[in-house]
């Protein structure tokens, strides 16, 4: 097992890694940029590196400077949380050429499932099922018609090394496809420095699917189950359950079957979640992520296992030592993405905390770094706290977020916990009637 660990992250994620490190017994090393001086993430560690000025380019981007720090503290594996780093392959390399682990896939299976065409040829390949598109990158502007009218409009230009909803444009007919092949390709170029675009098919009522797999790199492949996460924002989720309201035991059987045997086939490591749309009864992949997810509570929820130590396990060289029979799934799990944000315009709104009062009793779970006196700074990501809730049933644990949600108690800033709470009194939320488009008409009042 490992000496120290590195958790080249911040916020609410650098402290759940903090806490599995030390129920294994692990000392961490905590790396802050000036602006989380004070962040709850620095304060619980056993060390703590300054490593540079708060624009994240200049610090939780900047691999030479983690390295470093790993370096003087001795540290021999870096954790790399989700976001900034976390599906670098390059920086995944560079950790590994230093002789540290990396606490995640290979930089072989990070390169090939970021780059959004190359995964998707690598899954039809393994008898993954995928949505209709283009078979790569398209470039020419006069290929993107051609493509467009074969598939059947409407359609989706997306970016080949996107995400987050950035470079992704809908052309509903003809007359839309070249301004949405130009303008993804502009963002793409903007947003990751790359700007290749690929074509699919644009379904008007999907879910959004994803499955939590697990693997050992010796073959050793389960998963932890399906979430769904279909309530989104502009492609930002915003709510996640386990297991999906519309999905049946022998529907996530046949789904894990699948992707558990491609998996295998690939020799992958560690943590991983496989993304599907969801239509008629037919699953599709769109992408795949390489790292852990913002939502895998709700998993760790109805499954009881922490996913955390298992990636940290697994990336210290043990066998998973179990197998998909002996993973079991008990009651429904949901998650609500806190955001400091206006509810209502979604602008970001850092500041100081005032006040802060965590909900909690039987089937509470509040993770976030957030205390009284903290101030929220503007260079990151606006997640401020992850509410999760479990329950033997939906409508139970509907039951326990609707009085989670009330006893919430941020001040000072303004948050999207009365968008929360507008959502769970919702009757298509509590039958669990939405797609992907749902949110969106919600939030616009339609």
């Amino acid at each position: 097992m490992f000496q120290k660990i590195l958790i080249a992250n911040r916020g609410e994620i650098a402290l759940r890694v903090q806490r599995a490190c030390r129920e294994l017994g692990i000392p961490t090393v905590a790396v802050h940029s000036t602006a989380d001086a004070d962040a709850m993430h620095v304060r619980l560690a056993d060390e703590s590196v300054c490593i540079g000025p708060p624009p994240a380019r200049e610090s939780y981007l900047n691999a030479a400077s983690i390295l470093s720090a790993a370096t003087i503290t001795g540290a021999d594996a870096i954790h790399p949380g989700y976001g900034f780093l976390s599906e670098n392959a390059d920086f995944a390399e560079m950790v590994e050429a230093h002789g540290l682990a990396f606490i995640g896939p290979s930089p072989a299976h990070i390169r090939m499932m970021g780059d959004k065409i190359e995964a998707k040829a690598a899954m039809a390949a393994l008898g993954v099922p995928l949505v209709p598109g283009s078979d790569g990158a398209v470039s020419d502007l006069d290929a993107a018609r051609r493509i467009a009218a074969a598939i059947g409009y409407p359609v989706l230009v997306k970016a080949a090394a996107g995400g987050g909803g950035r470079g992704m444009k809908v052309a509903n007919d003809a007359d839309e496809i070249e301004e949405a092949w130009r303008t993804a390709r502009t963002e793409a170029r903007a947003a990751f420095g790359n700007d290749a675009v690929y074509l699919e098919k644009y379904l008007d009522r999907p879910r959004h699917i994803e499955l939590q797999v697990f693997a050992d790199g010796r073959g050793q492949v389960v998963h932890f189950g399906e979430r769904d996460c279909s309530l989104q924002r502009r492609h930002q989720k915003l709510v996640e359950e386990a297991g999906s309201p519309m999905l049946s035991a022998a529907e996530r059987d046949a789904l894990g079957a699948r992707a558990t045997s491609a998996l295998a086939k690939l020799g992958y490591r560690n943590a991983g979640t496989l993304e599907f749309l969801y239509q008629d009864g037919q699953f599709a992949f769109i992408e795949m992520n390489t790292r852990l997810q913002v939502e895998h509570p709700v998993t760790e929820m109805v499954c009881g296992i922490d996913l955390v130590r298992e990636q940290i396990r697994i990336a210290a060289g043990q066998e998973l030592g179990y197998g998909q029979s002996d993973i079991r799934f008990s009651g429904h799990a949901i998650e609500c993405r806190v955001t400091a944000e206006d509810p209502e315009t979604f602008m970001p709104t850092p500041g100081r905390v005032t006040a802060f009062h965590p909900p909690g009793g039987l089937g509470v779970r509040v993770d976030s770094a957030l205390y009284a006196g903290y101030r929220v700074p503007a260079h990151y990501d606006s997640l401020v706290a992850k509410l999760i809730v479990h329950a033997p049933t939906r409508e139970q644990a509907i039951a326990r977020l609707r009085r989670a949600l009330a006893e919430f108690v941020v001040v000072g800033i303004k948050t999207t916990l009365p968008l929360h709470q507008r959502i769970v009194e919702d009757a298509g939320f509590q039958r669990g009637d939405y797609t992907i488009h749902w949110l969106e008409r919600f939030v616009a009042g339609q």
